[in-house]
């Protein structure tokens, strides 16, 4: 069932990232195609995967430019609100990756604040 929401989301953020947006250079579906490793922590917490580190230390490096943060910020809130992430293993992902984002991976974040 997790799955078939993924694949939901992924389908819509590629619709959504279709759009011209600022000349990002990433897309939502990389966003979630580098977070599909981290699906079981997000969702139960535990150990963090290394793939799952991996994913998200690969998403930081790509997404350098404000557009690329705001595209990356809005898939992870849409992906948050569509599943059914546990929003305090969500914001502690980075942390436990040893990565920094700029903001917090949660629905009430306000990705167009986000500056590089």
């Amino acid at each position: 069932m997790a799955n078939i929401k993924i694949a939901c989301v992924v389908l819509m953020c590629m619709v959504v990232v279709g759009a011209p947006i600022a000349q990002a250079a990433i897309t939502c579906g990389q966003v979630v195609s580098g977070l599909t490793p981290c699906l079981s922590y997000l969702q139960s917490g535990g150990a963090v995967p290394g793939e799952c580190c991996n994913g998200v230390k690969g998403l930081v490096a790509s997404a350098q430019s404000t557009a690329d943060k705001q595209v990356a910020c809005n898939c992870l809130k849409s992906v948050a609100a569509s599943t059914t992430f546990n929003s305090g293993y969500a914001a502690s992902l980075p942390g436990k990756c040893g990565v920094n984002l700029p903001y917090k991976i949660s629905t009430s974040t306000n990705c167009n604040t986000i500056k590089f």
